[in-house]
């Protein structure tokens, strides 16, 4: 159950004070459910698979293979040396692709 940290606590005197009518108030008004959400609004923020972006530009800088780098011959993305599992010919495979 959820606590309301910010108000005020009561005493076990008060506990005792609270009527049955009361009790049962809170309670259906804690179990009823409220959405104030609107769908509309929800709806916009999500953007959708194969949605047409050729309008939008990106704003990452691209960095060229540096010299103590290489790329997979599997998975073909560009790894420090350190990742070479083994060499298959003139193909370079990485440590995750060989296991």
């Amino acid at each position: 159950m959820a606590t309301d940290y910010d108000a005020p606590r009561k005493n076990d005197e008060e506990n005792g004070e609270d009527s049955l009518e009361e009790l049962q108030g809170r309670r259906n008004e804690a179990s009823s459910p409220t959405v104030d959400e609107d769908e509309s609004e929800t709806a916009d923020s999500y953007e959708l698979p194969g949605a047409d972006l050729s309008g939008e530009e990106l704003s990452v800088r691209v960095l060229p293979r540096q010299a103590d780098e290489f790329t997979c011959g599997s998975c073909f993305l560009v790894k420090h040396r350190s990742q070479i599992d083994h060499v298959e010919g003139t193909l370079i495979i990485c440590k995750e692709c060989a296991a």
